[in-house]
């Protein structure tokens, strides 16, 4: 029953992100309104296949690929609305909802069903990690977003031609403040997620830390992260810059969440 719910909201995510994108050609703002509400129905359903997950399982629904990705669809859908209620931007569906979408394909081609967690990794720290880690890397998918938005905004501001995105767009100023918001917001998260993690890891192979490939890639994101944000602080890394660091970091991310698993074999990962 789970899997009709996830294939619902798969379609809702899907017709939600294709009225964003005409709302970005036309800029009528029933387009906009509709692809809201598909992604808001979207998130819904998603909801209800996530808990039905928990209860025909008996577990936390993050124990492997199918589920971890998601998990991490359905988190930045809903960073999207907390984000897009706080600060309006209408533009701002037509750049996440598509991530959003990639992820659900992704997590249709994984297997879907539920098998039981090794004995080994089966503790109270697997939802803990799993979760902050995700939702960490759900707001830096908005960073990433964020970042694409104000790369096509400088872009066409620089060639001084008004351009197909350039009343579409939010300021620069606005959309380089909110890139700093979805950084400051997911550091921590990311940082409770690795410390996390290896608390976890010491639960189950008696060490914090072994050079897991896992463990490697995470750290290598973190401190490009980490530099991100040392820099926005202290050196007034702004702008052009700071966007694009952010999309690189959304890469390592990537690679590290989803990469290290397909190419890189270790103990800690989703299968």
């Amino acid at each position: 029953m789970n899997i009709a719910f996830f294939q619902g909201a798969f379609f809702l995510y899907f017709i939600g992100a294709g009225f964003c994108l005409a709302h970005l050609v036309t800029l009528r703002a029933m387009l906009a309104r509709l692809g809201r509400g598909f992604l808001a129905g979207g998130l819904g359903v998603h909801t209800l296949a996530i808990l039905l997950r928990v209860f025909e399982s008996g577990r936390t629904p993050l124990a492997n690929l199918h589920e971890a990705l998601s998990f991490f669809a359905w988190a930045t859908v809903a960073v999207y609305f907390l984000l897009y209620f706080k600060y309006r931007l209408e533009a701002l569906g037509a750049f996440v909802s598509p991530v959003a979408v990639v992820m659900m394909v992704l997590a249709a081609l994984f297997p879907k069903e539920i098998v039981p967690v090794e004995p080994v990794l089966n503790s109270f720290w697997l939802p803990i990690h799993v979760i902050l880690a995700i939702i960490g890397n759900a707001l830096f998918a908005l960073g990433f977003a964020v970042a694409l938005m104000y790369l096509l905004q400088e872009r066409q501001i620089k060639s001084k031609r008004i351009g197909v995105f350039y009343r579409r767009l939010p300021a620069l100023k606005i959309l380089d403040d909110l890139n700093y918001r979805c950084l400051t917001w997911g550091f921590p998260f990311l940082t409770l997620g690795i410390i996390t993690g290896s608390i976890w890891a010491q639960s189950a192979w008696g060490t914090y830390w072994s050079w897991d490939p896992k463990q490697t890639w995470s750290l290598i994101t973190w401190f490009l992260y980490a530099a991100l944000l040392h820099g926005r602080l202290t050196v007034g890394w702004r702008g052009r810059k700071a966007a694009i660091f952010a999309v690189a970091g959304f890469g390592f991310l990537v690679f590290t969440f989803l990469g290290v698993n397909l190419l890189l074999s270790g103990m800690h990962g989703f299968k």
